[in-house]
């Protein structure tokens, strides 16, 4: 099983630095002394989208003092063969006020621009650093010239890595129990299989002697949840088998999903959630946790379907995925380390590897959902490492339906033997 090539361009220690001020600042009530307007660029590199992202200002010229990072861009084979041999220019856009437009005109003036040429060609094999420091905007494409006192500077690091990853595609929705190929290039291998339970009386086998080792906090919801007939969704459960049929990894359904008092959404105050499972050593009758996924339905101006991801440990769970995607468009579940490291400071704590961890297609709400699903290699030492990732991409696939309003039926697939309705 050989991944797949793949290059993450890295964008990051972000930082803008302005003039100083003088009798008739050269942008117009903006300084690093007395500015509160805020500061952002758009990064742009050809056939991908924009990004834009915050600038924090900096009044030194040496090292700044904060800086902020970009998404950065994921590269893969056919990217990587369509910019091969050519000087690919990104493209930082400078602006001072907000990112909104208000009748159609931005609110938001033009400082400057700088492009960054990337060139690919060693990229697959070692990092390659394109740019470390300060670098001066210019207006057109020629740049200002940096001994200039008025001149707007941009600190910013650009590097590729290789980034490797195993890819996968459910051939079918996760509740129709489908197989799993692994893509490499134009080739498809099937190399796990799924089998979806709805059986909302039994549990699924989720009880508590299936799952040794499990702390008390992640059993509380196996036993003693009231039944709500017709206005819960309970006992779903996926299995990944290999090959040879052996099971590998498990998504379980053990927190219920159950709308909010008066209302027909399942609300963040009382989420549905998952337990990933692995096989507890060689006995595939007993189970140990590896994750714990939470799901709800968002409020708000545009529906969401609202997550959150935590790494199962003896003492507690460790947040490593957080986010909201749009019910109707549907979106990507993604695991970031470097993310995580930014925003919660937990790599001390996670498991070796760093950057890309995992991303998942979720679907819209309705449509057919084939989840594509890519892992980053040096988070898979076997196969049963990869299943672990294939059934959480599985578990936020079905909340999707889960999440789905208690006033909608749910197709068939996704209903108990007996075809009790969920409404």
């Amino acid at each position: 099983m050989d991944p797949c090539p793949f290059v993450r361009l890295t964008i990051e220690s972000l930082a803008l630095n302005l003039p100083l001020p003088t009798k008739s600042p050269p942008i117009s009530r903006i300084h690093p002394s007395t500015t509160t307007t805020p500061c952002f660029c758009n990064i742009h590199i050809p056939n991908f989208p924009s990004q834009t992202t915050l600038l924090p200002l900096s009044s030194s010229s040496s090292t700044p003092e904060t800086t902020t990072s970009a998404n950065g861009f994921h590269l893969d084979s056919a990217s990587l063969r369509r910019m091969s041999g050519k000087q690919i220019p990104l493209r930082f856009s400078v602006y001072a006020g907000s990112m909104n437009r208000t009748c159609g005109i931005a609110g938001s003036k033009f400082l400057g621009r700088v492009v960054v040429n990337i060139d690919l060609k060693n990229c697959l094999s070692r990092s390659v650093m394109f740019h470390s420091g300060w670098i001066v905007l210019g207006k057109k494409k020629k740049r200002f010239e940096p001994e200039k006192n008025d001149a707007v500077r941009l600190h910013l690091v650009v590097r590729s890595e290789p980034d490797p990853r195993f890819v996968f595609q459910f051939g079918g929705e996760p509740e129709c129990s489908p197989v799993v190929f692994q893509i490499q290039e134009n080739i498809r291998q099937p190399v796990f299989s799924c089998k979806f339970s709805a059986d909302r009386n039994s549990r699924s086998r989720s009880n508590a002697s299936d799952f040794a080792n499990t702390p008390s906090r992640w059993r509380r919801t196996f036993s003693g949840v009231r039944e709500r007939h017709g206005r819960e969704r309970k006992g779903w459960m996926i299995t990944v088998h290999d090959l040879s049929g052996s099971p590998v990894a498990t998504a379980s359904m053990v927190t219920p999903f159950v709308p909010s008092p008066g209302s027909d959404r399942v609300s963040r105050s009382n989420p549905g959630a998952w337990l990933i499972l692995r096989p507890n050593g060689a006995c595939v009758s007993s189970w140990k946790p590896w994750g714990r996924l939470e799901a709800w339905r968002e409020r708000g101006p545009v529906d969401g379907l609202g997550y959150k991801f935590e790494l199962v440990t003896e003492n507690n769970g460790i947040p490593i995925a957080e986010s909201t995607m749009n019910v109707k468009k549907g979106g990507q579940f993604c695991i970031d380390y470097k993310v995580m490291k930014e925003y919660y400071g937990l790599c001390s704590r996670l498991p070796p590897g760093k950057g890309f961890v995992m991303s998942s297609s979720v679907e819209g709400e309705g449509k057919i959902s084939k989840p594509f699903v890519q892992v980053g290699a040096q988070h898979v030492t076997c196969m049963a490492d990869a299943a672990l990732f294939v059934a959480l991409s599985a578990a936020i696939d079905l909340s999707m339906d889960a999440c789905q309003l208690f006033s909608h039926r749910l197709r068939k697939e996704l209903c108990h033997e007996e075809h009790v309705s969920f409404q």
